[in-house]
């Protein structure tokens, strides 16, 4: 499948674009570059120009921030079909995290200029950022509202359930990954992993966790 037809499919499956007239759809598509990315190089980091909007064609992207005491803080991890960059492509404004290959990625890059001028004449595009916008920050308010009453297993367990519909079962993430996730530190994943580990619940590898979705469903709702 050519790269153009391609993108134009993951668009087509992307809430943010899916009910856009497939012309328009295959014109953002054409508008679209490659950029290949190996493990561990920065995409952008905070404070660069938001100058385009990325979707992800293979690999993970890790979103992450610095925190006052100069630790690392994973935010959000992305996979093929996701697409990313949005809010400082919308609003012109610097990146607000940063962006790194978590492993060999493959992206299509849309330009904002293009992106813009699209926007401009496509109105039930401009509505679908909107709405991708608003369930951004639904999702945000909810992991905050989870942060503030949720005991840790929880929020542990529904970030791990949340990153297997996404990835699948077996996650390629860190214990400090998953503890900027959630909001907590990296030993107080450890404790709550090895509990789990000792009751079948996950596997622990070398960043890597092997989830058993069965048995987590049950800690999900213990609230």
């Amino acid at each position: 499948m050519g790269k153009p037809l391609e993108f134009a499919t993951l668009l087509g499956l992307n809430p943010l674009f899916s009910g856009l007239d497939p012309d328009a759809i295959a014109a953002i598509a054409r508008l679209c570059q490659i950029r290949r990315l190996p493990a561990g190089r920065t995409l952008f980091v905070k404070g660069d120009p938001g100058d385009a909007l990325y979707g992800v064609r293979r690999g993970q992207i890790r979103i992450e921030t610095g925190t006052a005491t100069g630790e690392r803080m994973t935010i959000e991890v992305f996979g093929a079909g996701d697409l990313f960059g949005e809010i400082a492509v919308l609003d012109g404004r610097p990146r607000t995290a940063d962006a790194v290959a978590q492993e060999d990625c493959e992206l299509f890059v849309l330009p904002r200029a293009e992106f813009m001028a699209m926007l401009e004449r496509e109105g039930r595009l401009a509505i679908r950022i909107i709405e991708l916008l608003c369930a951004r920050l639904r999702s945000t308010n909810e992991r905050t509202e989870e942060m503030m009453f949720q005991p840790l297993p929880v929020r542990l367990a529904r970030r791990l359930e949340a990153l297997a519909a996404d990835f699948g079962s077996d996650l390629q993430i860190t214990q400090d990954e998953l503890a900027g996730l959630v909001g907590v530190t990296r030993e107080s994943v450890n404790r709550q992993l090895q509990e789990w580990r000792a009751s079948g619940i996950v596997r622990l590898g070398r960043g890597r966790i092997q989830v058993d979705l069965e048995r987590l469903a049950g800690q999900t709702r213990k609230a």
